[in-house]
């Protein structure tokens, strides 16, 4: 559940003291990894992190203050699970394969471009953007629309604070986030299973709701590749794939966007894809989710929390069938 605190921000703690920086493969490690589906062993697993983190050798801390509003009872994933089993097509459709794969991103120098419906287009090198607002720490849940989650500690500040920098027009009315498409950097480029590149979108009160995290790192250091560097979205009420992932450009419109996955799957993958347990994909429930790192394959699966567990949001829906528009 999300905890509500009127404390002033505080400090957060050293990384090490959320979850242990080095995290050796045990039995129990190994058994959490075949109970969410990999069949890796440690060797390979430990392959992976040195393959996918050697440009981190000398992790960027990110000095950021926690902030007290998004803390959570849930436990944080711990950051060797969160960074092993992801979602990042662009390196591979296999959830181990992006850790592989991901140390080819190239993460310096790295620009954004603002563009469409703002009356201030400008691009920002990385530096400028993340010193555009203060630096927040936020715990959130991540739930992805396969049934499973995780809780971790994200650094980056509210999407709104870019947004009231660039000035939208009153015709602005969606925010659209086109993600890198270098072959040459992402070998899952080759394959057709999405158009690239990599599209998605939100609709501006959406964007402007503070809970949307425009995000730089997390564990309080720089993202690592396979989690979307250098730059990517959190949205946490929504299914992961909405949270798009290296971010290169950010168009204001006054149309609603086409995104990857509702143009490769409209029936399966709506424009809104909210975290709403009512609504069954196609190929399975929703209804319940398992918690990566911390439910075993013999665990009950925990059930999944309406806009996940993210309740302040539901104003924004009010009046429409979140059955239809999904």
């Amino acid at each position: 559940m999300l905890i509500r605190r009127s404390q002033n921000i505080i400090e957060i703690p050293q990384p090490s003291e959320i979850t242990p920086r080095a995290i050796f493969e045990s039995r129990r490690h190994f058994i959490r990894q075949l109970a969410v589906g990999s069949i890796a062993t440690g060797s390979m697993l430990e392959l992976a992190s040195q393959q996918a983190f050697a440009q981190n050798a000398a992790a960027q801390k990110l000095l950021g203050k926690q902030n007290p509003v998004y803390l959570m009872t849930d436990k944080t994933t711990p950051y060797k699970d969160a960074t092993t089993y992801n979602n990042y097509y662009e390196f591979g459709t296999d959830k181990a394969e992006p850790a592989q794969n991901a140390g080819t991103l190239k993460t310096r120098p790295w620009t954004v471009s603002i563009e469409g419906e703002v009356k201030k287009p400008m691009t920002l090198d990385l530096d400028s953007l993340m010193k555009l607002a203060p630096m927040e720490q936020r715990i959130y849940r991540l739930r992805c629309v396969e049934g499973w989650s995780m809780v971790i500690p994200w650094e980056g500040y509210s999407l709104s604070a870019l947004i009231k920098k660039v000035e939208p027009t009153g015709n602005a009315k969606y925010i659209e986030f086109t993600t890198l498409a270098d072959k040459k950097q992402m070998p899952g480029l080759n394959s057709p299973v999405l158009e690239w590149p990599y599209v998605e979108g939100l609709r501006m009160d959406e964007a402007m709701h503070p809970l949307a995290l425009l995000t730089f790192g997390m564990y309080g250091e720089v993202l690592p590749n396979q989690n979307g560097a250098p730059v990517r979205m959190v949205v946490p009420w929504k299914y992961g794939f909405k949270s798009a992932k290296s971010i290169v450009k950010i168009r204001f419109l006054k149309e609603q966007p086409k995104t990857a996955w509702n143009l490769t799957a409209a029936n399966e993958y709506g424009f809104y894809s909210n975290v709403n347990p009512t609504v069954d994909h196609p190929r399975w429930s929703q209804a319940t989710e398992r918690r990566i790192g911390e439910d075993g394959f013999f665990t009950k699966k925990r059930k999944t929390l309406m806009f996940n567990g993210y309740n302040d949001v539901a104003s924004l829906y009010t009046g429409m069938d979140l059955k239809k528009y999904f």
